[in-house]
């Protein structure tokens, strides 16, 4: 009974399955990726991260638009939060996207060249990471005098206004910006599958090439606008092929480096202006970086010390220290000289194109004199307006005293308006007007006065609508209102241009000298590094209580080190990379000096030399690899090699070897091993786990290894294996005599 009772459920069950089946079936990847994911593209694409012909993203223009109807373009500063949660009304994204948008935009952040808000408090620095803004209760604000220039006439229905997310009021599509704000203000965006990098330009020059465009659309651009120009200033080094491809295709590099000063009085150099693309922490952590890797030497200290004056990174010499070889090691090494990857990707008529300077000059022109075209038609409709209703009063002109009979004899207050109509033939809205006329204007005076104005009217109506069929004087309008906005606005550009043939070569690298030299490591990892001259006139080497020497090598100065840890990684670095030292200090820590990562300990120290042969790791589970020391050889630069060997087992020792030897095993149960390194096979894997050599008992450890010869072992024979692995054979008494001085690993 019961299983029949259950079988509907099974089969609706089973029937629910076939119709999720079927209904996922139903439709492909490509129709999901139509209907759902497309949409999502293309409203990243054209509502939030590529710029429009006007130069403003979506919430730049909702916040702009905002403040100018606040009354904050001519009013007093207000609260940021204020502002912000107008913006809301606009802009549903959630206040701190709106107050980061204001934050860039602001006077006070100097992320562009011409800043769109009059900010007062802090508002951070666009060349500092760290420098964080203050809340938005804290700082005020208000429309910059440029905004003049952003909204010209934007009542004058030069743009299409649309409604806002929830219908409530409106908002401009674009904004009537009276000069190309897109090339002047500098705008990053990333949208799905594309990007947009645009690279601000100094205000007058782009002013002054869009109206040689406009007079010669084959001029050459370069001549008046030479390069980009950024807020933070310094450097173009200058190249004119790069250049004119930047200009032509709206994609290349800029290259930018920063301005600094010699102060000779206190041995030190400034730098006052850094590229656009990088930050003051920036600098300064690569800089220590190169100094902790000992690839700079020249600097005993830098800090910054930016301050209301401005940006300043200070950085002390060393005595003796040639500045200007120092900055191009610097310029070269870190971000003190950075690139700028244009990509001139905008918006236009709804499409994203990535276009060159000529072109986006042309699309602005195009869109502008559309603009001005239709304020044109905007003020020729006003005037008309107006001139219709003057001549309705005109007629009225030719009796009053009827005009006034008329509405004293009209019993009913809605039919004024015809009777007048009809009284001296004039259409509704004539009538309308004469009709709210006050009493105490219905004299000769005043209606003459304003019919004296039709004729004046008649001829400005006429001019506009020669300017409207003109394309021609539509531009000669936009010419004026760039060289005005020029002269008002314009300022010195702020980053400098280098030619590259004025740029001296930057040097290579000097030569690590190379002279003998003696290295002694102790057990707790420190590094001394002694002239054999020091070490003759030296006495007895000095460690730190309870350390001791653990090895000692004879080498050059430019000889390489590898330092192995307990952290399964290998430091590699060159014995130059030291100071020389003498025996009476207590030398270099080398965990401090090769940044090991915290709680990591050296383990063993090795000499690669020129990397043939090979490196072999002894285990404490008794297993070998042998391990060719080419695995450890890197073309760049690089200070730390991660998984440096096996990390299965406790590392016992290392050995580098150039040709195969043998060596002697000792494990904690008192054995010990012979065999010949011959009888394992080379690896290019540096984290192999290798092979079983020693065979241990339970609980039973390789404690330690010697090469044969520094082992001690009078009989040979007795521990020496054919095959392995083996057990090996007990230690015999005068075998182990020399066990007590020999060197633990």
């Amino acid at each position: 009974m019961a299983k029949k009772k259950n079988e509907p459920q099974a089969k609706k069950h089973t029937a629910q399955v076939e119709g999720l089946r079927a209904a996922v079936l139903e439709q492909p990847i490509t129709e999901t990726l139509t209907e759902n994911y497309m949409p999502y593209a293309m409203s990243v694409i054209v509502s939030r991260a590529i710029p429009e012909i006007d130069g403003f993203k979506p919430s730049h223009r909702k916040l702009l638009y905002t403040m100018y109807k606040m009354g904050l373009l001519n009013g007093a500063k207000t609260k940021s939060a204020n502002i912000v949660g107008q913006t809301m009304r606009l802009n549903p994204h959630g206040d701190s996207a709106i107050y980061e948008t204001m934050v860039r935009l602001s006077r006070g952040n100097e992320a562009l060249l011409v800043p769109f808000i009059d900010s007062k408090g802090n508002f951070g620095k666009v060349y500092s990471r760290d420098m964080a803004y203050a809340a938005s209760r804290y700082t005020e604000a208000k429309l910059d005098a440029i905004c003049a220039e952003i909204f010209r006439d934007i009542d004058s229905e030069t743009v299409d206004f649309v409604d806002n997310y929830d219908s409530t009021t409106q908002e401009p599509l674009l904004l009537p910006t009276a000069y190309p704000n897109v090339l002047v203000s500098a705008n990053t965006g990333i949208a799905v599958s594309m990007a947009s990098n645009i690279c601000g330009f100094d205000l007058r020059e782009v002013c002054n090439a869009t109206i040689a465009w406009i007079r010669n659309p084959h001029c050459d651009l370069l001549e008046y606008l030479p390069a980009p120009d950024f807020p933070t200033g310094g450097e173009i080094l200058y190249d004119a092929a790069e250049m004119a491809e930047v200009y032509r295709t709206g994609r290349g590099g800029v290259r930018v480096r920063a301005r600094w000063r010699y102060i000779k009085e206190e041995n030190l150099i400034e730098v006052y202006e850094i590229p656009y693309t990088t930050t003051t922490e920036a600098i300064i952590d690569k800089v220590s970086e190169l100094i902790k890797a000992g690839k700079i030497r020249e600097i005993s200290d830098m800090r910054d010390e930016t301050d209301l004056s401005g940006l300043k990174l200070a950085i002390d010499l060393k005595r003796g220290v040639d500045a200007e070889k120092l900055m191009n090691k610097l310029l070269r090494m870190t971000p003190l000289s950075d690139s700028f990857a244009c990509n001139f990707n905008i918006l236009v008529a709804g499409m994203p194109r990535v276009l060159g300077v000529r072109e986006i000059i042309e699309e602005w022109t195009a869109w502008r004199t559309d603009c001005v075209r239709r304020r044109v038609y905007f003020q020729k409709q006003k005037k008309s307006d107006k001139l219709h209703l003057l001549k309705g009063l005109r007629r009225i002109l030719l009796d009053i005293d009827k005009a006034i009979a008329i509405i004293r004899e009209t019993e009913s207050d809605a039919e004024v308006v015809p009777n007048l109509m009809i009284g001296f033939g004039i259409d509704k809205i004539q009538a309308e007007y004469v009709a709210e006329i006050k009493l105490r204007n219905i004299n000769k005076e005043y209606i003459l006065k304003r019919t004296q104005e039709t004729d004046s009217l008649a001829d400005e109506i006429a001019e506009l609508e020669k300017i409207l069929k003109s394309e021609a004087r539509l531009r000669g309008i936009i010419v004026s209102e760039l060289t005005e906005i020029a002269k008002k606005y314009g300022s010195d550009r702020k980053t400098g241009i280098v030619r590259q043939s004025d740029v001296q070569t930057v040097e290579e690298e000097e030569p690590v000298p190379d002279y003998p030299v003696t290295l002694f490591i102790s057990r707790e990892g420190y590094f001394k590094k002694i002239t054999p001259q020091s070490l003759r006139m030296s006495g007895e080497q000095r460690f730190k209580e309870g350390d001791s020497l653990k090895y000692t090598f004879e080498c050059g100065n430019a000889a390489e080190l590898l330092v192995f840890t307990d952290r399964h990684q290998v430091y590699k670095s060159c014995c130059a990379d030291f100071d020389d030292s003498k025996a009476s200090v207590l030398g270099d820590y080398l965990p401090t000096k090769l940044g090991f990562d915290e709680g990591e300990n050296v383990i063993d120290v090795c000499l690669p030399e020129d990397y043939r042969g090979s490196a072999v790791f002894v285990f404490a589970n008794g297993k070998v690899a042998k391990v060719a020391l080419s695995a450890y050889q890197t073309k760049s630069n690089r200070r730390k090699l991660t998984g440096a060997y096996s990390d299965k087992s406790p590392l016992v020792a290392v050995l580098l070897l150039k040709e195969d030897v043998q060596l002697a095993l000792y494990s904690t149960e008192g054995r010990a091993l012979i065999f010949s390194t011959a009888q394992l096979a080379d690896k290019t894997t540096r984290n192999t786990q290798g092979v079983a050599v020693m065979t241990l008992k339970r609980k039973a450890i390789l404690s330690h290894a010697l090469l044969l010869e520094q082992s001690g072992i009078v009989n040979a024979a007795r521990y020496r294996t054919r095959n392995i692995p083996a057990a090996g054979a007990r230690l015999a008494d005068e075998d182990a005599q020399e066990k007590q001085i020999a060197m633990e690993v």
